[in-house]
């Protein structure tokens, strides 16, 4: 809990203003790191691991005929229209 604690507080410092806390893929991160996997492919292979559970979310989707909108509304900025879309 206290390297958690230190982990957000230096978060805090280098991204003022913004509320950010660890989780799995920070740790994923130091480990991939550690292991000294290129810092270009940490998304790729965060990407690669989920891809199965996106893949079940869809077979499960497509199961009840019914999809599945989690419990969260996007705040950020709106993305502008293109104009073929108009």
């Amino acid at each position: 809990m206290e390297v958690e604690r230190q982990v957000e507080a230096i978060l805090a410092e280098l991204k003022p203003g913004r509320e950010l806390h660890t989780n799995v893929e920070f740790y994923a991160g130091v480990v991939m790191e550690l292991c000294g996997l290129p810092r270009e492919m940490f998304t790729p292979t965060f990407a690669a691991a989920r891809v199965v559970g996106w893949s079940a979310n869809i077979l499960e989707q497509a199961e009840d005929k019914k999809i599945i909108r989690p419990a969260a509304r996007y705040v950020g900025p709106q993305a502008p229209v293109p104009v073929s879309a108009v």
